[in-house]
């Protein structure tokens, strides 16, 4: 395929957030990077589809997860659309190409990526199974971190790989669960329309700020602990999205506009 053109479009169809950040990554790490997020969006894809069952998402779940556990070569990844073929025309091209975004990582790191993906994968299908059900705080917590806190987790793991910039892992878990909360509370009416509800029994908007901004607070620290350099560069503008996004929500609109998230995108990537 071509790198990393064909990568980053895909890349730019899916997350515009996050596509920024990537995009100005130094080569060998974008492509780890680009590498791990768009095999976490294949998966997510599976998750969060409208028209795919439980039992269906848990089954397409586990043959990535177990594919990535068992591939080690490019004909071994190639094998994932194997088991996609009833499906094929109802998948997003991210999900259907996983195996292609697996063989973008640098061979030192593919494992690490392959690793986490599978995990996530395994405990997406989980979830899914369980219709997402909430019962408790503790819930929550295992969720953010199946879906989020453990991407936050591989981050830190490619910035030591990179550079061997050490990061806090405790604040890192943070990081992606915050990320994670935010999301949450912005698609709460949505999701509700889809029969999901990540509010444990008893909690309303009130409760569940809170949790986020708990979850910002370990994420904030994580971005001032980081030296200037390529890591800092890239957590900056999701973080900085993710705490206007609250401040906005709290006010009682809707999202952030998009006029306001390409002006704060412009004002963190300046230093301003």
């Amino acid at each position: 395929m071509d790198w990393p053109m064909d990568a980053l479009e895909v890349l730019q169809e899916t997350s515009r957030t996050f596509y920024i950040p990537i995009s100005r990554l130094p080569p060998i790490l974008q492509k780890a990077v680009a590498s791990a997020y768009l095999c976490m969006r294949a998966i997510d894809e599976i998750e969060d589809h409208g028209e795919l069952d439980s039992v269906t998402k848990g089954k397409l779940l586990r043959h990535i997860s177990l594919s990535l556990q068992s591939g080690s070569s490019e004909s071994d990844l190639a094998g994932l659309l194997a088991g996609f073929s009833p499906y094929q025309p109802l998948l997003a091209e991210v999900t259907l190409r996983v195996g292609e975004w697996a063989q973008l990582a640098p061979a030192s790191i593919a494992p690490r990526i392959w690793d986490a993906t599978a995990a996530m994968a395994d405990r997406m299908a989980y979830w899914a199974e369980r219709n997402w059900r909430i019962d408790s705080e503790l819930d929550l917590d295992q969720y953010t971190f199946s879906v989020a806190g453990a991407v936050g987790l591989l981050l830190s793991d490619l910035w030591a790989w990179y550079d061997g910039t050490q990061t806090n892992r405790v604040y890192a878990l943070g990081f992606g669960r915050g990320l994670q909360a935010v999301n949450i509370v912005r698609n709460y009416r949505d999701d509700l329309k889809r029969g999901v509800n990540f509010f444990p029994p008893g909690w309303a908007q009130e409760q569940m700020h809170s949790y986020a901004r708990r979850n910002l607070v370990l994420a904030d620290a994580y971005t001032e602990a980081l030296p200037e350099g390529p890591a800092l560069d890239f957590c900056r503008i999701p973080l900085a999205l993710a705490h206007a996004t609250l401040d906005v929500l709290a006010a009682g609109h809707e999202k952030l506009s998009r006029v306001a998230v390409v002006e704060l995108i412009e004002k963190v990537s300046s230093g301003a």
